[in-house]
């Protein structure tokens, strides 16, 4: 299989079209398809693009060697959390803050000014 034909295999496998998977790295649909298609060399800075964007094992990109998709983090909550050493509690807690409405997440930040006032 070439590194077109993979390219493509990824974006299949994310359900994209050549247009969604495109625009994400910042090119046409165009791009992609002739990466695909093989009229276009894979750069390497495309390659990296590919791997950041979409969480794609390089060496399976570029050699056609391991997983299609690097075990990291799935969402940019987990990259957070990652980040900053948080443990299951922080993290409930942010995302049962981030599912709360506008209003909601208004009273709680004005009861959080109030509290602090009185510390």
């Amino acid at each position: 299989m070439t590194q077109g034909e993979r390219v493509r295999s990824v974006r299949k496998e994310l359900n994209l079209t050549l247009e969604k998977f495109g625009e994400k790295l910042g090119v046409s649909k165009g791009a992609i398809s002739a990466i695909e298609i093989g009229t276009r060399n894979l750069t390497e800075q495309m390659t990296k693009s590919i791997c950041r964007e979409y969480n794609v094992n390089y060496d399976y990109l570029v050699n056609g060697e391991g997983e299609m998709f690097d075990d990291l983090p799935q969402t940019v909550l987990d990259e957070l959390c990652v980040q900053y050493d948080c443990d299951s509690f922080d993290r409930v807690l942010i995302e049962e803050y981030l599912k709360l409405s506008a209003d909601d997440k208004q009273v709680l930040k004005d009861f959080i000014k109030r509290l602090s006032k009185k510390i």
